[in-house]
Formats: structure tokens, sequence, C-alpha cells
């Protein structure tokens, strides 16, 4: 009997300590609970700082994007710039301009240098880096019926005392230089590395998205004593005009192309 009432004991004992176990078990679960839903809590109050944080930050990051692209375009017209200056001194004048107007013009040509040489059977001109020709045939469909050859050109066989061609792009990059088809003519032009830098901005039409040329005209308009040279950026749905007559930049200006 001992024996018996000892083990419903110890049975009674295992019994109560198991119920024990499980009632301290349970505020356990309930905390782990509590927990993960404060945790949620954390979670959504972090992203909704980081929406905030964001909606601050991307306009200014728009911003000093804008400024990174007029300051690259400025730099690239001051090397510009510096090239017309170099071609006056050595010509006496600056490049003319194009009868058909100043996107597709011939300062490449003209600032790279030419020679004039016979490519299978056809007259026609090769820049001195030898990257571009254009037929001599194409120049007045290309760049105008008054454009019949380039002045900074080198013609074997000519006048001995006519000054060579010389190359005024020496520090040019590759990526400054687009091709784009004029009447069906490749053609050479100046542009900027950045593009439009807007897709939709195609000053020359969809067939050539990302080619945005310096625009040039002697003598200017604006500046009447030399020479105009300007670029629009397509920068967050505006154009921004870079241009040789202003420092300040001016946007939305649809008075020139």
């Amino acid at each position: 009997m001992k024996t018996m009432k000892s083990i419903e004991g110890r049975g009674s004992r295992v019994e109560c300590q198991s119920k024990t176990g499980l009632r301290a078990f349970r505020p356990r679960l309930s905390s782990l609970v509590s927990r993960r839903a404060f945790t949620l809590v954390e979670l959504l109050t972090v992203i909704a700082v980081i929406a905030v944080i964001a909606a601050l930050i991307f306009p200014v990051a728009s911003t000093v994007k804008r400024q990174v692209d007029l300051h690259s375009a400025q730099a690239q017209m001051s090397q510009l710039e510096t090239a017309l200056e170099r071609y006056k001194s050595a010509c006496g004048f600056y490049p003319p301009s194009c009868p058909n107007g100043p996107l597709t013009n011939q300062l490449y040509y003209e600032l790279e240098g030419t020679v004039l040489t016979n490519i299978s059977g056809t007259p026609s001109y090769m820049t001195l880096d030898h990257l571009a020709t254009i037929p001599v045939s194409s120049l007045s469909s290309v760049f105008g019926a008054a454009v019949g050859g380039f002045m900074n050109c080198s013609k074997p066989g000519g006048d001995e005392s006519a000054q060579p061609a010389r190359d005024f792009l020496t520090d040019l990059n590759t990526n400054q230089v687009g091709t784009v088809l004029v009447a069906g003519t490749p053609v050479n032009l100046l542009v900027t590395p950045l593009g439009g830098p807007d897709s939709s901005y195609t000053p020359l039409g969809s067939a050539n998205s990302g080619v945005n040329p310096w625009r040039y005209a002697y003598p200017g308009t604006n500046n009447p004593g030399s020479y105009d040279l300007w670029i629009q950026l397509g920068i967050a749905g505006n154009t921004n005009l870079v241009c040789n007559w202003t420092k300040q930049v001016q946007v939305n200006n649809s008075a020139v192309p």
C-alpha cells in the first residue's frame, strides 16, 4: 500500500509539475508573439522613414545631375572655342556657316582639316584623322548649294604657296563625334557625349536618337563680330541652352534650335 501511494504520489507530482510547466510556458509564447508584432511595427516605421528620406534626396540628386551635365557641356564648349580661335589665328577668319542650318554644319571637317583625294575614282575629302570621307559631289546637298569645298584643306598638286590643312581638334575624344545620314550621305558632326541627355530629346529626329550636335553660325546673330556656338540639353523634360553669348543657362528657349 505504501508503495502504491508512493507511486501515486509521484504521479501526482509529475502531473503537477507538467501542468505547472505548461502554465509557465504559455506566457513565454505570448511574449514571443508580442515581440514579433513589435518588430513588424519597427519595420514599417523604418520603411516610412526611408520613404521620407528618398522623397527628400531624389529631387536633390536630380538637381545635382543637371548641374553636372551643364558644367560638362560648358567645358566642351570651351574646348571648341579654343579650337575656333586657333583656326582663326591660322586662317584669318572663322569657319563658314552651313547654309542648310546650324544643326548639320561642317564644323567638324573645318576644324579637323581635310585632304582632297580620290577614292575609287570619286573626288572626295578625307579628314586628317582618316576617320571620315565625303564625296565632293555631295557637299551641296549635305551642307547647301553655296558649299563647294572646305577652307581648311590640302589640295595635292595645287598652289605651293597655299597653306596646308591643320588639325585644330587634337584633344578631341571619339565620343565627341557623331555620324548621321544627311541627304543619304554619312556626315560627321561635333556632338556632346551627354546625348539628349533625355532619350525623348532628339533634335535630329528619332532616327538619330542620342545624337545631339553643337550648333554653329558665323557671323553670329548674338555675336555679330564673331560666331554663335550653342547646344540644347533636354533634362527632365526641359531644354537647357548652353551658349557662348551668355553664361546664364536658359531654360526652354525655343528661339534657337
